[in-house]
């Protein structure tokens, strides 16, 4: 069969089009994730610790060393600089330059949102409203807090709804999110974290489940309650503004050991969310550097397959 010779360039057009497309996907594989990708300062936070890097470099090396572009602080490692208006601007310059998106801060030492003391609590309100702003200047969209308090669950929790409804209250006016980590004793209870944003009902108030921090209660040997951490997931993902992509260690394929990454992403995407996921490295078999390649690799990997 003969084929015209304006047929034949249309396909081959068509042909060289589908092989670009295709090399593309296989040289950015990001391309095929139904979520973003960010690091989350804390995979990092030996190294700034021991003051080989600052604050300000993180941006440049999230994008330059890792190609990610959306970063999330901690503010550790700029506590006392959240109404410092020229390190605000050093900062911003450094993402300017570099391509880089501010997504969140974490904020802790800052105090409890459940304190079931009222002054106590009240206190630790007020002094997120410096990290709230902070966050708009910068051109965050969250805050991260912790809903700690010493008391009964039911107790914790009513004093939770209390305080978070309170800062969010406040953060709404700049349009900024207050969202609750599963970070230990209540907060790591699924049920009791989905409990406390039901009875709140506040769009700008959500949570951050993290794949790995279902730990209740910890003691001298390490963890002594845990809450299962696909359930907990499952539980937090309707509130989600972000997940945390908790690692520690990988085996010889590449895959997470403590958390199956096929089946939480599965119910990460079941729920709908299609927003963020930080990479937060804690192990200690592989350097932070290369524990943060390493998750990076796995979340573009398995991403992908999550039908």
């Amino acid at each position: 069969m003969q084929v015209s010779r304006r047929e034949f360039l249309k396909q081959a057009s068509f042909g060289a089009l589908a092989a670009a497309s295709i090399g593309d996907l296989w040289a950015n594989p990001a391309k095929k994730l139904w979520f973003d990708i960010s690091l989350a300062e804390w995979s990092l936070h030996k190294e700034l610790r021991a003051n080989t890097i600052t604050n300000l470099d993180f941006p440049e090396i999230a994008k330059k060393e890792f190609g990610i572009s959306i970063v999330e602080y901690v503010n550790q490692f700029f506590k006392d600089k959240a109404e410092d208006t020229a390190y605000l601007n050093q900062l911003l310059t450094r993402c300017k330059d570099n391509g880089v998106k501010n997504h969140l801060i974490m904020i802790d030492g800052e105090g409890g949102m459940a304190e079931l003391d009222a002054t106590t609590r009240n206190k630790a309100i007020e002094n997120h409203y410096k990290w709230v702003e902070a966050a708009k200047y910068l051109g965050c969209k969250t805050i991260r807090v912790n809903a700690y308090g010493k008391g009964s669950d039911a107790d914790v929790a009513k004093a939770a709804v209390e305080g978070l409804s309170k800062l969010g209250e406040f953060a709404s006016k700049t349009g900024i999110n207050i969202i609750v980590e599963n970070h230990g004793g209540s907060s790591s209870n699924g049920k009791w974290l989905s409990g406390v944003m039901k009875e709140i009902n506040m769009k700008n108030v959500g949570t951050l489940p993290d794949f790995g921090n279902f730990c209740i209660q910890r003691g001298k040997d390490g963890c002594e309650e845990s809450y299962d951490r696909y359930q907990g997931t499952e539980e937090l993902m309707p509130y989600a503004k972000g997940v945390s992509a908790k690692t520690y260690d990988f085996d010889a394929k590449g895959d997470c050991i403590e958390t199956d990454y096929y089946k939480i992403l599965k119910i990460v995407k079941d729920s709908g969310f299609r927003g963020i996921a930080g990479i937060e490295y804690e192990g200690h078999q592989l350097s932070e550097r290369e524990g943060i390649k390493a998750t990076k690799n796995l979340l573009e990997r398995i991403g992908p397959s999550i039908r």
